[in-house]
């Protein structure tokens, strides 16, 4: 099987997201959007790029594998055990399925994703 070429625009026209839950914003900024690069529903794979304002959202079960790279913008992720990590622009870190996570953006955020159902 063969694919085109593939490459990721770096400033992809982007569509409304409401993946976020209006209470998590932490500012009057409200703004969140999305791009598919590339999608296989068959194989339940995504690639994109997603932005949103500063926000804090609980999620007791990550609901996918994800792996991630921070184009702009801040993230901080505290896990269960307490133990926090801060990610910026360059950094590419990746969550498990099914993990707790505190995700915090505390600078509006770009970030370029791979999601595996």
């Amino acid at each position: 099987m063969s694919y085109p070429d593939f490459r990721m625009d770096p400033n992809p026209v982007m569509a409304p997201s409401a993946l976020t839950g209006r209470d998590a914003f932490t500012t009057a900024a409200t703004g969140e959007g999305n791009h598919a690069h590339f999608e296989r529903d068959d194989e339940g794979i995504s690639v994109g790029t997603w932005d949103c304002d500063p926000c804090r959202e609980v999620v007791d079960s990550w609901p996918v594998h994800e792996m991630m790279t921070v184009a702009a913008g801040a993230v901080t992720l505290t896990h269960k055990d307490g133990r926090s990590e801060s990610f910026g622009p360059g950094d590419t870190f990746y969550i498990a399925k099914g993990q707790y996570v505190v995700w915090e953006i505390t600078e509006k955020l770009r970030k370029m994703y791979m999601i595996v159902v």
